[in-house]
């Protein structure tokens, strides 16, 4: 394992297993986070999709809560898919009573905004810095970035202009899944920030 990007997907609730094959499927030592100790021993960190709320109970739960705002604090890369994207955000909207985030990105996320699992939907989207078409992007009872503070840039938007795509630093969301897509450049990007940190 010499020489592969430690990576670790936050293993509390969500679509763990495929953020796992796409980094094992582009190279990288993946492996599930459920404690401190085990995040301390990763280079970057993948906040899956799932239900926003019950990731952040469960973190909080795990004593998960205050090591990853530090990790996030100190630059370790992070991506974040959907209700990843929500736990990244700086400030969020429509969350339930109580819920917080890890924060970090300069963003407000609105949670469900595109409504239920029947609203889910897939389409072709440009983001910037991307080589190679369009990407398929599903979105599964998915957040919209509602602004964008001076620290982030947005870079995907759906045709309407709603922001579904927002990096800032070692810092990379989507309001969508490209791990059930099979779209392998979001991971790419996020590995190639831990590689380069490393």
């Amino acid at each position: 394992m010499a020489g592969r990007p430690r990576v670790g997907v936050l293993a509390l609730q969500g679509d763990v297993r495929e953020h796992l094959a796409m980094l094992a499927r582009l190279g990288a030592d993946a492996a599930p986070v459920r404690r401190p100790e085990e995040l301390a021993g990763v280079d970057g960190l993948v906040l899956p999709g799932g239900e926003s709320s019950v990731i952040d109970k469960l973190a909080r739960a795990f004593g998960m809560q205050h090591p990853i705002r530090s990790a996030i604090a100190d630059g370790m890369p992070v991506y974040g898919t959907c209700a990843g994207l929500i736990l990244l955000a700086d400030r969020i909207t429509g969350a339930i009573d109580g819920q917080e985030t890890f924060g970090g990105l300069d963003a407000v996320v609105a949670r469900n905004a595109f409504g239920g699992q029947t609203e889910s939907f897939e389409t072709d989207l440009e983001i910037d810095g991307f080589v190679g078409g369009p990407v398929h992007a599903a979105f599964i009872r998915a957040p919209i970035v509602s602004s964008v503070g001076e620290r982030a840039k947005a870079i995907g938007a759906l045709p309407d202009g709603r922001i579904v795509a927002v990096e800032q630093g070692n810092l990379l969301g989507t309001a969508f899944h490209p791990e059930v897509s099979g779209e392998t450049r979001f991971h790419e990007r996020f590995l190639a920030k831990v590689r380069a940190r490393r």
